[in-house]
């Protein structure tokens, strides 16, 4: 599951793969036979000199990931049939993100940089789900009134979420409402040391 974030987040957005399709196979079908069917029909496994020569005649390029049995298929701009195809369907992640897994994926302008200026860049944007983000706050919060500070700590280090640079600053967020949460009512704090701050580099086809 980690490895198909990082390998949508890290790797196909940087390289102008913005719209997508989501798909579930149904439990009747087999996942391999699905792939071969949908690779097949968009001309997906190409080589790199065709991907060169379609993006200079403004044809679209196509990825396809699955895990389990959620797919995506990413395109870049230019012209395909896939867009014909999933008219009604077809989503631009800089403007919806992708939802998976509790994970909310998207491409964006940065907002600051370290030394304080604005950052025209776009960048990938990798966050905890807002509806399972107000969850996993809801949980942490109703332990912090009675739970000893190695159990809290324990749960945040189980968070199932990579700590990417978003993920970060709400998993930051949630420690400090906890801490104010705990010290009202008398018990000892959290220490920052709990919390997962660097991210796994995975190899997701390995």
């Amino acid at each position: 599951m980690e490895g198909f974030v990082q390998q949508i987040a890290c790797c196909y957005l940087r390289d102008g793969y913005w719209f997508y399709v989501t798909g579930r196979i149904p439990d009747r079908k087999t996942p391999e036979d699905v792939d071969r069917k949908l690779i097949e029909k968009y001309g997906i496994a190409v080589s790199e000199s065709t991907r060169a020569r379609r993006k200079k005649l403004g044809q679209a390029n196509l990825q396809y990931i699955r895990y389990q049995r959620f797919f995506v298929i990413l395109a870049t701009h230019g012209t395909h049939r896939l867009f014909d195809d999933e008219v009604e369907s077809i989503r631009d992640i800089r403007r919806i993100p992708l939802q998976f897994e509790g994970y909310s994926i998207s491409y964006r302008r940065g907002g600051r940089t370290r030394s304080g200026q604005p950052d025209d860049k776009w960048h990938a944007h990798v966050a905890i789900e807002r509806r399972h983000y107000l969850e996993l706050k809801a949980h942490l919060l109703e332990l912090a009134r009675h739970r000893s500070a190695d159990n809290l700590a324990l749960q945040f280090y189980r968070v199932p979420f990579e700590p990417y640079a978003p993920v970060r600053r709400q998993l930051l967020n949630l420690h400090r409402a906890v801490n104010r949460t705990r010290k009202r009512s008398g018990f000892s704090t959290i220490p920052i040391e709990a919390i997962p701050l660097r991210r796994r580099i995975l190899k997701p086809f390995s």
